[in-house]
């Protein structure tokens, strides 16, 4: 039997699809408002949240909330707010011989599921990118962020009903069995967060789903690059949040440049306490300028893994080629960048692999929808059908064929 909020959510995507653009960004501007004007009764729902977790606890960045961040949930939303109206754009149009006048234009998906872990800040990302879509939304936030996360729904709610629409439209659900078999009611599901969150989505979904989260990033530094330049987007890739999605896990580097490179990184990376898996090469130059508790030699499982951490393992090759051909088989589809002045390896290297994001000279923590102009994100999708990379507005709506004519009927 379907969970009743579920149901309701159903009903209330309608009212949202019917709202004027006008309407949509109204509640977006209450709602950045209300984040503002409740501050310290979020913080306090935070430091709950926080004290039922270790110091140590991997996620507790994601976790915790400060003024500042509850600040830029805030600025998002405005961001939000000012794009174009998603919705009603024509997307096509054709007239055909037989008089039908045929129109593809951009609708809401309906009723859209998100399953995420230990990110508060996701459920106000979320919540406003499906109001400004027109779309009714399910969240399923992380237990350990429970009372963060009833807070900021609230304030959903409390704009929701400053605007005189129904607050059934955002809910936050406790099981993710329910939203996952919801079939008829939830239109699409987003999993946000670990391999092991979305491998269960995958197996336990009969809704449709988009897969997001996962990234097992790397950078090549090919041997004509600027060591200056590599060292600092490195660093700035792996320690700037480490875990997130987008943080480098695997420096793969061409032999002819790892010397040299790593003279220049180590005293980076060893500010930060960064632990190094090195394969024998790099281990065999890197013990000379990086402290033995910090280095470690790599194991095959540390190739294709997604740390999460202050760690990242370091993969020596022959060539460009074989930089490429190892990225390519150990990458998660998220973004993967190249650091060289070679334009054609460059070319190549965003040719060859198969990912949502490519870079050249550039860290892998930009691939963000904010950093993309998207306002935000409700996911960085890793597949390839419906939306690909940071998933904002347009990969909210689906689209409908508006037909007419002066009574046409068809032939037998």
């Amino acid at each position: 039997m379907t969970n009743p909020k579920l149901s309701r959510a159903k009903l209330a995507s309608r009212s949202l699809a019917q709202l004027s653009n006008a309407k949509r960004d109204v509640i977006l501007g209450f709602l950045a408002h209300e984040l503002i004007k409740q501050t310290t009764s979020i913080l306090k729902a935070n430091a709950k949240d926080l004290a039922r977790v270790p110091r140590d606890y991997a996620m507790r960045d994601r976790l915790t909330l400060t003024k500042q961040r509850i600040a830029d949930m805030a600025k998002s939303l405005h961001a939000v707010q000012a794009l174009p109206d998603p919705l009603g754009l024509l997307l096509d149009k054709t007239t055909r011989s037989t008089g039908l006048v045929i129109q593809r234009r951009s609708v809401p998906l309906g009723l859209v599921a998100v399953i995420y872990e230990a990110r508060p800040n996701v459920t106000i990302e979320v919540a406003g990118l499906c109001i400004k879509t027109g779309n009714a939304v399910a969240l399923k936030g992380g237990s350990d962020a429970y009372y963060s996360n009833v807070a900021l729904v609230r304030c959903v709610h409390l704009a929701l009903r400053r605007a005189s629409c129904p607050t059934s439209g955002v809910v936050l659900v406790t099981g993710a069995e329910e939203l996952l078999r919801a079939h008829g009611v939830v239109d699409v599901a987003i999993p946000r967060g670990s391999n092991r969150l979305i491998q269960f989505v995958r197996e336990t979904a009969t809704v449709p789903v988009i897969e997001t989260g996962a990234g097992v990033c790397h950078t090549l530094v090919e041997k004509t690059a600027d060591v200056k330049l590599a060292a600092k987007v490195i660093t700035n890739a792996k320690v700037r949040r480490c875990t997130v999605c987008n943080s480098i896990d695997c420096l793969v580097v061409e032999q002819p440049i790892a010397k040299k490179l790593f003279n220049e990184l180590a005293p980076l990376l060893l500010k930060h306490r960064v632990e190094l898996r090195a394969d024998q090469p790099s281990y065999a130059l890197l013990q000379k300028v990086y402290p033995q508790p910090l280095l470690k030699r790599a194991k095959a499982d540390d190739f294709g893994h997604e740390f999460l951490a202050l760690r990242m393992s370091i993969k020596t090759v022959q060539s460009a080629q074989a930089g490429i051909a190892f990225v390519q088989n150990h990458t998660s589809g998220h973004s993967e960048a190249i650091i060289t002045r070679n334009q054609t390896i460059a070319q190549a290297f965003q040719q060859q692999v198969d990912a949502a994001a490519v870079y050249v000279n550039t860290s892998t923590a930009f691939t963000d929808g904010f950093e993309f102009g998207l306002g935000a994100e409700v996911g960085i999708s890793t597949q390839k059908l419906h939306a690909r990379g940071p998933m904002g507005l347009t990969a909210l709506t689906t689209y409908k064929w508006f037909v007419t004519s002066h009574g046409a009927t068809r032939h037998v």
